[in-house]
């Protein structure tokens, strides 16, 4: 029994943080508004632990703030956090795709276009996050030959971070039938081992997304 108690705690810290992310990547908790602990533990049916504990990851991933005397409320959208954000995977992404495309094999091209697939079947759907989190997979796989796991490590979180303003720049802007064409492309320059274009590529489509999404914010659609 008392081997048993941890692994359902963490079940639930994981099961409330998923949830409050998703609501934040997804706009359903605007930017500035209040997450009361027991209104979320009342809402998920859970003790306030778990809310508490998700909360402070969400802080650590730069979707929520905690105030003094006024408690924990979502991050508002910020043009300088935006640009950070791009920007450095400006500098990463590209040197891990140079890396990765003389090794990628078969298999990984393979798994590639499965998320490229997976991709087109969530667009059908109309589920923008499932299409969101599969963009992140696909970028992934394409630096899988890079053999730079820390630098790996690092685009992922960006990616965490990015999430956000990625999902409402889909939302709102109709980016996911550009960036399909842009993928088949860029899948297509990996495929053939042609590392040039391939990079600036990728770097047209980081760039043309971070733009969208300063505009967005600048623009005040976001509100």
């Amino acid at each position: 029994m008392t081997q048993k108690a941890p692994v359902v705690h963490k079940t639930r810290t994981s099961y409330v943080l998923d949830s409050l992310r998703d609501r934040i990547l997804s706009g359903e908790l605007k930017a500035g508004e209040p997450l009361r602990q027991n209104l979320l533990a009342e809402s998920l049916n859970v003790s306030r632990i778990p809310v508490r504990e998700a909360l402070m990851q969400l802080e650590a991933e730069g979707l929520i703030d905690f105030e003094a005397h006024k408690g924990a409320r979502v991050t508002p959208l910020s043009v300088e956090q935006a640009e950070e954000l791009f920007d450095i995977r400006l500098l990463l992404e590209p040197d891990l795709l140079t890396r990765s495309i003389p090794n990628l094999t078969a298999l990984d091209l393979h798994h590639s276009q499965g998320y490229l697939l997976q991709m087109d079947a969530a667009l059908k759907q109309g589920s923008i996050q499932d299409w969101a989190g599969l963009n992140r997979q696909f970028h992934l796989s394409l630096y899988a030959g890079a053999n730079r796991p820390r630098t790996l490590e690092l685009v992922q979180t960006l990616n965490t971070h990015a999430d956000r303003y990625v999902r409402l720049h889909l939302l709102l802007d109709g980016g996911v039938q550009r960036a399909e064409g842009e993928h088949e492309a860029l899948l297509a320059c990996c495929r053939d081992k042609r590392i040039d274009e391939a990079v600036e590529r990728l770097k047209a489509h980081i760039c043309d997304a971070k733009q969208d999404v300063l505009n967005m914010i600048l623009a005040g659609r976001h509100a």
